[in-house]
């Protein structure tokens, strides 16, 4: 199979997965009117997908440094889609957390693997790894649509839909691992990686920077289509459309990013998305009426062109462990911000809700002064490990 092949693949699957990260953050505005859940209650639903998750994604990232596992691919989206699917089922908060905690252990597997296969089958491309990172941002993209299409005509018992995309995502997954040959002696993923140290400091801070990020989007993520409601004056299509926009901004930012960095170098693109994002996000906080749309638009694109570049900058500040480096930018990138949510949620229950968005105005800031100071690290060719050489064309 051809290594483009490949990566579309993936890239299509990726973009099932992430699905189900998008649809937990548009399931609140229906869990908050079918169930009466205050901000702080909805925002913990997203805690709970996005809790487990941070902190498995670098474990799953650190076994596959270990061993190839490509089994995870259709393995981890399918969990990731029942648990999703089973959330509306039970009228109990403590259940619908539990489900959708497990969809976040799903998301979580997923995403250390399919990046390191990605990154193999791209031979290092900054553009290859746009396309599959654009998978995922699509997959966030529809999962509003996907998710009012199943729920908004009946009720929450409606969710058990949702798990069609997991089931489609999985089976995609199976060409891909026909192509992965497993038949080589066992071996460890770092024995055949280059041996060039590790700059642990310069991934630090690239981690933080993108867990601030991640705070942005996912405060945004999960209270746009509320405060797009309250801003517009409209009912839950304007919610939904903000939603909507939000992650079409981060679909185009994506590939953005990844022709940018062709003419200038990955530092010098993230860091000027992520200063101007600081005036972006400002904007969704405090601009009035449809023009707020605008502003989603523009703040998710500015957080987005940084998304695949820190990919492949983890990877190349780690490149003895590329695992461990996808599991925090790619994965961790993600569901790192959905634990300020109920923090978020909170003040908003205490105050207004755009009182409590005005503070993510602050996290691009932070990811460009974290950003200010990386240097730009030489591309590394990865070696696949003996269980995951790609066959080619």
């Amino acid at each position: 199979m051809a290594a483009n092949r490949t990566i579309l693949l993936l890239s299509v699957g990726h973009g099932c997965v992430d699905v189900y990260q998008g649809a937990v953050a548009a399931l609140v505005p229906f869990f908050v009117a079918e169930r009466a859940y205050g901000y702080a209650a909805a925002s913990g639903i997203v805690l709970a997908a996005s809790l487990l998750s941070s902190v498995a994604q670098p474990l799953f990232g650190a076994l596959t440094d270990r061993r190839a596992l490509p089994w995870l691919l259709p393995v981890s989206t399918v969990v990731g889609g029942l648990g999703v699917a089973a959330s509306g089922l039970g009228g109990s908060y403590g259940l619908t957390l539990v489900c959708v905690a497990v969809s976040g252990v799903g998301v979580a597997a997923y995403h250390p693997e399919s990046a390191r296969v990605a990154r193999i089958a791209s031979r290092g491309s900054h553009t290859s790894m746009g396309w599959f990172s654009l998978g995922g941002n699509l997959g966030f993209a529809a999962a509003p649509l996907l998710v009012t299409a199943a729920v908004s005509g009946g009720d929450l018992r409606w969710t058990p839909v949702l798990v069609l995309p997991a089931l489609a995502g999985s089976v995609l997954c199976l060409p891909v691992l026909r192509v992965l040959t497993d038949r080589a002696a066992p071996g460890t993923a770092s024995s055949s990686l280059p041996e060039v140290a590790d700059d642990v400091r310069s991934f630090v801070k690239l981690s933080v920077a993108v867990a601030a990020r991640s705070v942005a989007f996912m405060g945004l993520g999960t209270f746009v289509a509320l405060y797009a409601r309250q801003r517009t004056g409209g009912g839950t299509a304007a919610g939904t459309a903000a939603l909507t926009v939000l992650y079409l901004g981060g679909a185009v930012g994506t590939v953005l990013g990844g022709r940018l960095a062709a003419r200038w170098d990955r530092v010098t693109v993230v860091r000027g998305a992520y200063l101007a994002g600081v005036l972006a996000v400002a904007g969704v906080v405090l601009v009035p009426g449809p023009s707020l749309y605008g502003c989603v638009a523009l703040a998710s694109g500015c957080l987005y062109v940084p998304f695949s570049l820190q990919v492949t900058l983890g990877q190349d500040y780690l490149p003895s462990r590329v695992g461990t480096a996808s599991g925090v930018t790619l994965g961790l990138a993600v569901s790192v911000g959905g634990i300020a949510g109920p923090l978020i949620g909170t003040l908003a229950d205490a105050t207004s809700l755009r009182t409590a968005l005005a503070p993510l105005v602050l996290m691009p800031a932070v990811s460009y002064l974290m950003a200010r100071t990386l240097p730009e690290p030489p591309v590394h060719r990865l070696a696949a490990p003996p269980a995951v050489r790609l066959r080619q064309a």
